[in-house]
């Protein structure tokens, strides 16, 4: 059980404690602060704190935080469309819908479970035991290309590649409103939305992130865009372009303003990736086609111009 010591400041005075309790406190959401107030795992003065209740500054709140249940990490027979394998990577077109390792709410059906399934004990562990060869991740609702770790050995030199910017993750999105120029560099530090802690946010305090784009077609009210990653950072094409004012396609996490018909989430693929084999020393380059539902918002754009 962790446990942490919060300082109210007199600047959070009038604050609900659920919502200084999630913008105090490392990774925690809303929803799980109000788990911990209505568990009783959060006092002052050894009383329990309500999550409505306004706090005035001063307090000091004792929070234990209780260790997450296990998930037991399971193969599962799961399909999957490998575009690259060998004793020591394998590389996946991700479909859109699947996650890419286990986690509370989501302990199946994810990427890790069918790698367990299809490369038995030989996945590095690198990672940890939930995340057993994810080198890097891609989000549940953007499909497309990932690599997996096969070996420590393979693990250490992909994460190596992604530190130094060698690793080279190519994605398209269609984007919401034209673009002025046809092409451009986002520089904009990324972090957790202070707002909600669920979401990420282009803030001072974010690390740095990078992400290079370029025109592709031009339709009226939409831009079909190329994006390159010089980092990598949780949802940064997505923050990215809300950022500049230009949200992706059906991603109303980040800005645009509805669903659209047919589309799943964000319309976002991970279309190249470029990587020096970590035993061969050659250069590995692959693609992969844009999904169905992605070529068919393209048809409808072009129909319309």
């Amino acid at each position: 059980m962790e446990k942490l010591t919060l300082q109210v400041p007199a600047s959070a005075a009038g604050t609900r404690a659920d919502v200084f309790l999630a913008s105090a406190a490392e990774g925690l959401t809303r929803n799980a602060a109000q788990r911990l107030l209505l568990g009783g795992h959060v006092t002052a003065g050894g009383a329990p704190v309500e999550k409505s209740l306004r706090l005035e500054g001063g307090e000091v709140l004792e929070v234990e935080i209780p260790d997450p249940e296990p998930v037991d990490v399971r193969p599962q027979d799961i399909p999957l469309d490998v575009v690259y394998e060998d004793s020591d990577v394998i590389v996946v077109n991700k479909p859109k819908g699947m996650v890419v390792h286990p986690a509370p709410g989501h302990p199946y059906g994810t990427l890790v479970n069918a790698l367990l399934s299809r490369c038995g004990d030989s996945l590095s562990g690198v990672g940890g035991e939930l995340r057993p060869g994810i080198v890097h991740r891609i989000d549940k609702d953007t499909s497309g290309l990932i690599i997996a770790a096969k070996n420590d050995f393979a693990h250490r030199a992909l994460t190596a590649q992604l530190a130094d910017h060698s690793l080279a993750r190519t994605y398209e999105c269609v984007v919401t409103g034209n673009l002025r120029e046809d092409s451009g560099t986002v520089d904009a530090p990324v972090g957790r939305c202070p707002a909600d802690r669920k979401k990420m946010a282009v803030v001072p305090e974010g690390r740095r992130a990078v992400t290079h784009w370029e025109v592709i077609a031009r339709y009226p009210g939409f831009t079909h865009v190329r994006c390159r990653l010089e980092t990598g950072r949780t949802h940064q094409i997505r923050v990215h372009m809300a950022h500049i004012g230009h949200p992706i396609l059906g991603d109303t996490v980040y800005g645009a303003k509805k669903p659209v018909p047919g589309l799943r989430g964000q319309c976002l693929h991970a279309v190249g990736l470029r990587f020096v084999h970590p035993r061969t020393g050659e250069t590995v380059e692959l693609s992969c086609p844009l999904p169905r539902e992605f070529q068919e918002v393209l048809r409808k754009l072009a129909a319309r111009a």
